[in-house]
């Protein structure tokens, strides 16, 4: 099961101080001989540093070899099993890892037992065997092996520069060349965890959700399945989109609760799941949600912080969070990889948007698109589509990030790539972001929604958009911006730079809007690590906001201008009424007052009383339907947010 389980019992085998131990430098491509060889956390091995789980391993040390290290590193920790779960055999014990870039091979107690290649996923062993024959011991040895190597097989891929002139570098010289702009932290990146099911377990379960008038459907699959009926519930809506103006039903909110049963003999097994019920399609100029067009407007985002890395952290998860509300903005991308699973439920609560991605990022070369390769897309796009399948948030996947989609080769790739997906969740769109000339892009014929990153708005939107008839996304728009350089009128790298471009953008996209535009993502919501380079500073610094979630000159015009997001997704001011949106029956009137409105948008209020939608802030988020689920079946209906 690849949500993060909710069984009888667990122990965070993460979350606390490992041991962390380099092993020598060899062929880093090497992904089992070397570390098999080696004696990990031995005198020969080097220094063992204690190393917080999660976290990336680069920033912890002041060791630039450590920053910058390619090859395995070695962690390890004991842990205090319960004494039931070494002596119950009726009791399931499993490993679950959330995350380990980009190779990883785990010993329990000096066994061999579980492999995973890529990052950003989860995986799991059931270590019952182990801990529950021969003398019964409570003490668990876990060590997990980690090689962040990226070869032209891996995804993200990459490639080993061997440097050979040995009058400039030591034999053995090499670099890790990289295709994308981010730095590649590795390490146990999101919690570790040992968890206990009964033996007769629910493996996976699949919900699928539809809307009908004022019945809400659920559709689920398991051991066993069913597809029970809520009347008089309401579908889920992302935030600023609730249509509900009434109020008799304002912050109302309809929950259903399944309960299942698996039992063998006295054995049961049961797993909570929140459900959003809500609907998604697309047509050749609107992205649908719930019958009705939404407009994407928000932000790009990475996992990246000081000193943690891509280290998940819940404080500075709640304050992105807050930032996203605090701008307006309702959807991001998860550019470029999948983020872990406790940032995809903040968006199912909060009624975030997600495009998520798979870290098919940095396809750069012909040698990137092999059969090799494609056999590892698809099997990542297998694991993010099982563990991200059930959130409401989630309304598009995406397979790649700027691929080099004008070769022939990745026309065939990202054609079985897309239908992959397709038939793994026929039930949301696919695309992929491309940054390729319309004329030339052979992946852009098989995806649902073209998602571009384009300069020259007026005339590449038209020339896209006559070509393949289907609704765009400008995924990507954004300026370098150090803070506290200005400069007026503005020059390159200011702070005044960056907010006219995007004001610049903005008249453009407010005009396409009423066409067949379908959404707007900023680059990026906040700065990140990079390599070092002679053309960036330190770190990719286009975001809205400085490290550590600081402002910039235009973080407020943002807060003020895409703060008008809510009214301005429905209601392009400059330019006229939406014709999309034009004739809802969701309607204001001059009496109804959002909550916190935007400065602009309270003066736009008092001005226009046909806007669609609520722009409610304090909208509870996807979660319109909540069904945890299992084998029976008893619904309990209730209103929460009175």
């Amino acid at each position: 099961m690849e949500e993060a389980p909710m069984g009888p019992a667990q122990i965070p085998a993460g979350e606390s101080k490992w041991r962390c131990s380099l092993t020598k430098q060899g062929d880093p491509t090497d992904l089992r001989g070397s570390v098999l060889a080696s004696q990990p956390f031995s005198p020969q091995s080097g220094p063992t540093l204690d190393m917080p789980v999660p976290s990336s391993f680069n920033d912890i040390s002041q060791d630039w070899r450590l920053r910058h290290f390619v090859g395995w590193v070695w962690y390890e920790r004991e842990v205090i099993l319960p004494e039931r779960w070494t002596q119950d055999l009726s009791t399931r014990v499993v490993l679950r890892i959330g995350s380990a870039h980009a190779y990883a091979i785990v010993w329990v107690n000096g066994v061999d037992t579980l492999e995973h290649e890529g990052g950003y996923l989860p995986f799991e062993a059931d270590i019952s065997n182990l801990v529950q024959v021969g003398p019964l011991s409570s003490q668990l040895r876990i060590t997990i092996a980690i090689n962040n190597t990226l070869t032209p097989t891996t995804l993200p891929p990459g490639t080993i520069q061997y440097l050979t002139d040995t009058s400039k570098y030591p034999k053995g010289y090499f670099v890790q060349n990289t295709y994308f702009d981010f730095f590649n932290y590795a390490g146990l990146q999101r919690s570790v965890l040992l968890y206990t099911t009964p033996t007769a377990y629910i493996d996976d379960i699949t919900v699928t959700t539809g809307v009908e008038h004022d019945s809400g459907e659920a559709l689920w699959e398991a051991k066993a399945g069913g597809s029970p009926k809520v009347r008089g519930s309401r579908a889920a809506w992302p935030i600023w989109q609730n249509p509900i103006s009434t109020k008799k039903y304002k912050n109302s909110l309809s929950m259903v609760r399944l309960t299942a049963q698996m039992s063998l003999g006295p054995v049961s097994d049961f797993y909570t799941l929140p459900v959003g019920i809500r609907t998604v399609a697309v047509t050749e100029s609107q992205f649908l949600i719930n019958g009705k067009p939404f407009y994407f407007h928000g932000v790009n985002k990475h996992e990246d912080a000081d000193i943690r890395g891509k280290g998940f952290d819940w404080p500075l998860l709640v304050k992105d969070f807050n930032l996203l509300r605090w701008l307006g903005a309702n959807a991001f991308r998860t550019s470029h990889y999948p983020y872990a699973e406790e940032v995809l439920q903040m968006c199912d609560r909060y009624g975030i948007v997600v495009i998520d991605e798979c870290p098919g990022v940095g396809l750069a070369l012909p040698q990137f698109f092999n059969n090799v390769s494609l056999q590892n897309h698809m099997r990542v796009m297998e694991e993010v589509v099982r563990r991200d399948k059930n959130h409401p948030a989630v309304v598009m996947w995406s397979v790649a990030n700027e691929p080099a989609s004008h070769l022939e080769s990745a026309g065939y790739y990202l054609k079985m790539v897309i239908t992959h997906t397709k038939a793994l969740d026929p039930s949301r769109p696919v695309t992929f972001v491309t940054n390729s000339n319309y004329a030339a892009d052979k992946g852009a014929p098989y995806v649902d929604v073209i998602c571009l990153i384009q300069q020259q708005l007026t005339t590449q939107f038209e020339s896209w958009y006559k070509t393949y008839q289907k609704p765009i996304i400008q995924s990507e728009y954004g300026a370098e911006t150090i803070v506290g350089f200005h400069q007026d009128p503005p020059l390159m790298f200011t702070e005044e730079y960056q907010k006219s471009l995007l004001e610049q953008y903005h008249v453009v996209l407010d005009q396409k809007r009423r066409k067949y535009v379908v959404g707007e993502l900023i680059w990026n919501f906040a700065d990140f690590m990079t390599e070092q380079c002679k053309w960036q500073v330190l770190e990719n610094q286009k975001g809205g906001f400085h490290s550590g979630e600081t402002t910039k000159k235009c973080s407020v015009p943002l807060q003020e201008d895409t703060g008008r997001l809510p009214m301005r997704t429905r209601y392009p001011y400059s330019i006229g009424k939406s014709q999309v949106l034009e004739n809802s029956p969701f309607t204001w009137s001059k009496t109804d007052t959002p909550v916190c409105p935007s400065p602009r948008s309270q003066g736009d209020l008092q001005q226009q009383n046909n806007v669609h939608g609520r722009p409610e802030r304090f909208w509870p988020g996807f979660y319109a339907i909540c069904a945890s689920r299992t084998l029976e079946v008893e619904i309990e209906d209730f209103l929460v947010w009175k």
